[in-house]
């Protein structure tokens, strides 16, 4: 839904007026959502506070601000994917249930 949401703001921008019931009809409809009389008065009231907020956001001034993907520098946060044999074959054929030919058998799950 949020992507709906980020859709009506877009085409309401600017737009200082309630939504209107028939407006949350309309998003329901798209999202394949079912509303009951009393959650689409409560939604026209919650879409058109995310709507004024949302326009709100859009009269900040971000003309030097640098787009980013995190509110902190993050720099090389994943560790090197690097192949370990972390396990001894032997003991981990001792412990299975199921062993043939030096593999781990299991369960046939497709015929």
């Amino acid at each position: 839904m949020c992507v709906i949401l980020l859709c009506m703001a877009s085409i309401l921008k600017g737009c200082k007026t309630l939504i209107t019931i028939k407006d949350v009809e309309h998003v329901a409809q798209l999202a394949r959502l079912a509303l009951s009389e009393e959650e689409k008065d409560v939604f026209s009231k919650q879409l058109a506070d995310i709507v004024g907020y949302i326009n709100q956001l859009n009269e900040v001034n971000t003309e030097n601000v640098e787009p980013m993907a995190h509110a902190i520098p993050m720099v090389n946060i994943v560790r090197e994917d690097v192949a370990e044999n972390n396990y001894d074959r032997d003991e981990l054929l001792a412990i299975s249930p199921y062993e043939e030919d030096g593999f781990i058998r299991v369960p046939k799950i497709i015929d």
